[in-house]
């Protein structure tokens, strides 16, 4: 990213990437993925101290930030009117006066992601915006109904206009190394999204070890996943730094044997601005500038974006704001 605020086109990019069409299941491979706990946990103890962006750097970093964000309500009392108040803040998610002094009007969120019966609540309050809906599917957050009536909520998402699917995986399959079997689920969940991207969530913070979730985010990227996700958001553990250089070093290997770029998304957890930066830089440092773009990068966050936009009005005020000012809902 640039070292100063010189963008002037908010938009988001569109880039033309080929979509991850998946590959035989390669059990070797997944069998030689190793993960040196001690090892990651030093590396990852790093990076809050080695990657420091000041002034007009970090607001720079931070419109970056807000552009990738999924801005996130899935609670269970969610209403039409409070989608509709979240779909307003994707289109205008920092004052206007802000940008404006920034440069950069018509900056959005990267996409608003809901439970299906909200789909075309906000596919409604997103229309002409190019905003995609998201929605979570396949029995999300446990993913223990039924296999078939995983495959038609997945349909049903599509059919009301979600351009995004949010799928969790069986948990089970993992823990006891049964790769065909998640081989088999991811590929068919990937199949019933048709044109819809998919996004994998592994839950990883249930997965027992940072092992599971290499061979885990490996044999997702095998059957199609179009983006690899930490967590649902409800598990006890959801984004760390560990499980993120694990899976994005995934995203690499894959990259290096296939030539296919596949996207990460970390989320839960991840509400501060300063963390937003850190995971920013490991995802440059280890993947390069072309994954800090939308399509192959997104933050999973509910809270995010106020604090967010707390940093960009001291930056440009020189003076902090009330956090209900910047309320999501």
């Amino acid at each position: 990213m640039e070292s100063h605020i010189a963008e002037r086109s908010a938009q988001l990019p569109q880039l033309a990437e080929p979509r991850n069409p998946g590959m035989e299941l390669d059990l070797d491979w997944v069998a030689a993925v190793q993960a040196n706990t001690s090892a990651i946990e030093r590396r990852c103890a790093t990076l809050p101290g080695r990657r420091s962006v000041k002034k007009d750097h970090q607001a720079a970093w931070l419109l970056k930030a807000i552009s990738l964000i999924d801005l996130t309500t899935l609670s269970g009392d969610d209403t039409e009117g409070r989608v509709r108040r979240l779909c307003a803040k994707a289109r205008q998610p920092v004052n206007p006066g802000i940008l404006r002094s920034l440069g950069m009007e018509g900056l959005t969120t990267g996409a608003v992601c809901v439970y299906h019966d909200m789909v075309p609540t906000a596919v409604k309050a997103l229309e002409g915006t190019g905003i995609p809906v998201a929605a979570v599917s396949t029995g999300f957050p446990a993913g223990l109904s039924p296999f078939h009536l995983r495959l038609a909520e997945i349909g049903e998402s599509v059919s009301a206009g979600a351009e995004e699917i949010d799928i969790v995986i069986s948990r089970r399959h993992v823990l006891t190394g049964n790769w065909q079997a998640l081989y088999d689920e991811m590929k068919a969940f990937r199949l019933a999204c048709g044109e819809a991207h998919v996004k994998a969530i592994l839950a990883t913070g249930e997965l027992g070890s940072l092992r599971n979730v290499a061979r885990a985010s490996l044999v997702c990227m095998m059957a199609g996943a179009d983006f690899i996700k930490t967590s649902t958001g409800k598990e006890s553990i959801n984004a760390t730094l560990p499980v993120s250089l694990v899976m994005i070093r995934a995203i690499r290997d894959y990259y290096d044997r296939t030539g296919y770029r596949v996207g990460y998304k970390p989320a839960g957890g991840i509400s501060k601005a300063k963390d937003a930066l850190v995971y920013l830089a490991l995802m440059k440092d280890e993947l390069g500038h072309r994954w800090l773009q939308p399509d192959l990068f997104r933050f999973g966050a509910s809270s995010l974006l106020g604090d967010i936009e707390r940093q960009l009005e001291h930056h440009v005020t020189g003076a902090y704001s009330a956090g209900y000012r910047h309320s999501m809902g």
